[in-house]
C-alpha cells in the first residue's frame, strides 16, 4: 500500500517537473542586419530592402513591400539559421509572426530553445556598439 502510494507520488512530481522544469536555450547569437528603403524604380510602390549577416557572412537577403514584412524576414531567417547551427527543428511557420524589427533598433529574438541579439549592421561600421558594449 505505501509502494503503490510513493510510486503515485513520485510520478506526479516527475509529471509536474517536466511541465514547469527549466528547458535549456542557447544564448549568444548575434546576427547584424539592414533595413532600409529602396529608391523608386519602375515599380509603382515602395519597398524595403532587408540583409542578414553572421560575421562576415550574409546568411539571406532580399526585399519586401512593407518594412513590417522585411522585419519578420529578418526574425524568420534568423531564427531558422540558428536552430540549425545547433540542430534543432526549425521553429513552427508562424512563430516569428509577433516579432518585430524597425531600422536602427537592437533587438533581442527568443523562439524556441534559441535566443540571438538582431544588431544593425550600421552600428557596427560606425564604431558605436564596440563602445556601447
Amino acid at each position: 500500500m505505501e509502494t503503490a502510494r510513493l510510486t503515485a507520488l513520485l510520478a506526479g512530481r516527475a509529471a509536474a517537473a517536466s511541465v514547469n522544469g527549466a528547458m535549456p536555450t542557447f544564448e549568444g547569437l548575434e546576427f547584424r542586419y539592414a533595413l532600409h528603403p529602396l529608391p523608386p524604380g519602375r515599380l509603382p510602390f515602395r519597398r524595403w530592402r532587408w540583409e542578414l549577416w553572421h560575421g562576415p557572412r550574409m546568411l539571406a537577403a532580399g526585399w519586401r513591400v512593407t518594412e513590417r514584412d522585411a522585419g519578420r524576414a529578418i526574425c524568420k531567417y534568423a531564427a531558422t539559421y540558428a536552430h540549425r547551427l545547433f540542430g534543432l527543428p526549425e521553429p513552427a511557420r508562424d512563430a516569428h509572426r509577433d516579432q518585430l524589427v524597425s531600422p536602427g533598433s537592437i533587438r533581442r529574438l527568443a523562439l524556441g530553445s534559441v535566443t540571438c541579439l538582431l544588431v544593425p549592421k550600421a552600428l557596427e561600421q560606425a564604431g558605436v556598439w564596440e563602445v556601447a558594449t
